[in-house]
């Protein structure tokens, strides 16, 4: 059954793909026979993230683009359509995250983390989604979301409503764009140390989360690669759209 999920001949196109969890997921889809186009606000290392899933024998190739951005996504489109005609399979994996107590968040954070958690993929999926259905490209949206969507955690008060919001934009997105061939859904990781998370794992915290976790542990970032290809396959999830999937060792199982 390995053909359900081949993905040669696809295109991704993987934002925030240069992140831990990103460059993670891009580099399943290309192990999987997809040529991935890496975008990052921060070029250099989207280009490592590229260099090496080609140094593994992956097709890849690193852009530059601000989410939060219209004008940087149009430039961007145009180059990755120059490089490869269009795509299949678009990855919203950026992250901005915050320990900001709610009494003391300014608005210039908040509307900083929500122009990329939320706006972004809104603007993402105006531009990329819409040449997909101008090119007639049946296909895989794929966003990464949160536990914290579903749970409000502490400490992190942006960043969940960021969340809960992409959770609703996915199944929103999924009616929309279902009559054109393309399939929306969300990935639901539990605690993968990461840039956005680090600097809330103190003891404390870590003690904290693994008692709210059945399978008592973090997660590693190639965990999530297979709920991605199965996701990006047409083959594999063929009939699945606005769904939320919970790659979170038990996490959202836990009630007291």
């Amino acid at each position: 059954m390995s053909h359900l999920f081949d993905l040669t001949g696809k295109t991704a196109v993987a934002f925030g793909g240069n992140s831990v969890l990103g460059s993670s997921i891009a580099a399943g889809l290309a192990e999987h026979g997809a040529q991935v186009a890496i975008v990052g606000r921060n070029l250099q290392k989207a280009e490592d993230v590229a260099n090496a899933i080609s140094g593994k024998g992956g097709s890849a190739k690193a852009f530059q683009a601000d989410v939060s951005s219209r004008d940087s996504l149009i430039r961007a489109a145009s180059e990755i359509e120059a490089w490869a005609g269009g795509w299949d399979i678009l990855l919203n994996a950026p992250g901005k995250n915050s320990t900001t107590p709610f009494f003391e968040l300014e608005m210039e954070e908040w509307d900083d983390i929500m122009n990329v958690n939320a706006k972004g993929v809104v603007l993402v999926c105006q531009i990329f989604a819409k040449k997909m259905i101008e090119q007639q490209r049946k296909g895989s949206i794929i966003n990464i979301s949160s536990v914290s969507s579903t749970t409000p955690l502490s400490r992190v008060f942006t960043y969940s409503a960021s969340k809960a919001a992409l959770n609703s934009m996915t199944q929103f997105l999924a009616r929309e764009f279902a009559p054109d061939g393309i399939r929306v859904n969300a990935i639901i990781p539990g605690f993968f140390p990461a840039e956005q998370n680090r600097k809330i794992l103190n003891p404390e915290r870590i003690d904290s989360i693994m008692k709210h976790t059945p399978m008592n542990r973090f997660g590693s970032p190639e965990e999530l690669q297979g709920a991605a290809v199965w996701l990006a396959s047409d083959k594999a999830s063929s009939f699945v759209t606005g769904t939320l999937i919970r790659v979170d060792g038990g996490f959202g199982s836990m009630t007291i």
